[in-house]
């Protein structure tokens, strides 16, 4: 079904503003640039018409906190299905960047810029030459969507293609212009597709037993998690809209990154705002806002949709402290708060989880 979205004056009688045009495509790249939030407040951009192999050009280029790299494509009026032919044929090109054209790409777009440096600003942690573009995803701007190239974005996600696209409609009030955003997929979903594509080498079906990465520490206690029995992650949509994959009656193996693996419990409700949370303390239930460690930071963005902690509540079957984590060379790791491994070796991790946490059923 086509996306519709409109604006109203709010008053006695509410006024639908009329929508309208931006004079060029070239208008929504630059206010992008200005502003990369327009698109996503967790991508770091790091090129813009990129020339490549094939004989085109990647409108836009960006970097996500894991690494990976997202293809965007500007287009301003109708999306016909030859568009997202071209942006594949762009991607496969993209898969094949290593890291040294990576940097050479954020040199040509930042004048010169040092994008290890860059990539530690933004995102506070070192960027990793091994997981660097492990995976893409693929992102078509668009005013609107024909039914057909619906169709087929719709059956590539369904087959793990990480491809979406965001709506973008302008409105007339006065002499301002207003511009309004919508995706055709939950985010959520194309991201969590970029993390079952992050497997290289052999594939199998996934397991049932999902991934969770819990830190880091200095915005989170797992003390705390344990306790109260709660898993969390904020910041940005990025790193808590995955919480959304888990419902009730799911398990979940939580590592703490870079110090190993921590816990074993099913999920009993759903992910909800720290505002809406509960915990469970002698004196009765209480807002995480005010009983936990960092609540603090929590109570600082508690207002904000997109950067608020998100908890999903889990009864614990089995836990260690934080300071005697099970490790072993070869564990599965990955910098996505949840996602759905089909690799074998994540398998082979929870055969050995299983082994180090005797009540991992409860």
């Amino acid at each position: 079904m086509p996306i519709q979205h409109a604006i109203w004056k709010v008053g006695d009688t509410p006024t639908q503003l009329p929508a309208c045009k931006l004079p060029s495509e070239q208008k929504l790249e630059e206010m992008i640039i200005k502003d990369p939030g327009i698109l996503s407040s967790e991508w770091m951009l790091i090129g813009r018409q990129e020339p490549t192999a094939h004989g085109g050009r990647i409108d836009l280029l960006a970097i996500t906190p894991d690494g990976s790299l997202v293809l965007i494509e500007l287009k301003r009026n109708r999306t016909p299905r030859e568009i997202v032919s071209q942006a594949l044929d762009y991607a496969s090109w993209v898969s094949g960047l290593k890291a040294d054209k990576i940097v050479q790409i954020y040199q040509r777009f930042s004048n010169g810029g040092d994008l290890d440096a860059a990539f530690l600003q933004r995102f506070k942690s070192p960027l990793d030459e091994d997981t660097l573009n492990a995976s893409h995803q693929v992102i078509i701007v668009a005013a609107e969507l024909d039914d057909a190239t619906e169709r087929i974005i719709g059956y590539l996600n369904e087959r793990e293609i990480a491809i979406n696209v965001i709506f973008f409609k302008v409105f007339q009030h006065g002499a301002d212009q207003f511009l309004s955003r919508a995706w055709l997929i939950d985010p959520g979903k194309t991201q969590a597709n970029v993390a079952i594509t992050r497997t290289k080498g052999e594939k199998e079906p996934w397991n049932g037993e999902f991934y969770v990465s819990f830190g880091p520490m200095t915005y989170r206690s797992w003390e705390d998690a344990r306790m109260y029995g709660y898993i969390s992650a904020g910041g940005g949509s990025w790193y808590s809209q995955t919480l959304k994959m888990l419902t009730p009656g799911d398990r979940v193996w939580v590592n703490i990154p870079a110090v190993g693996y921590v816990g074993v419990g099913r999920v009993t409700e759903s992910a909800v705002p720290a505002k809406e949370f509960k915990v469970k303390t002698p004196q009765g239930e209480r807002s995480p806002l005010e009983v936990l460690k960092h609540s603090a930071i929590y109570k600082s963005n508690a207002d904000d949709t997109e950067k608020t902690e998100y908890f999903v509540r889990v009864d614990w079957f089995d836990t260690v402290p934080e300071d005697k984590p099970v490790k072993e060379l070869g564990f599965f790791g990955n910098q996505n708060t949840v996602c759905q491994p089909v690799t074998p070796l994540w398998r082979h991790t929870v055969e050995r989880l299983k082994a180090h946490f005797p009540k991992w059923n409860g």
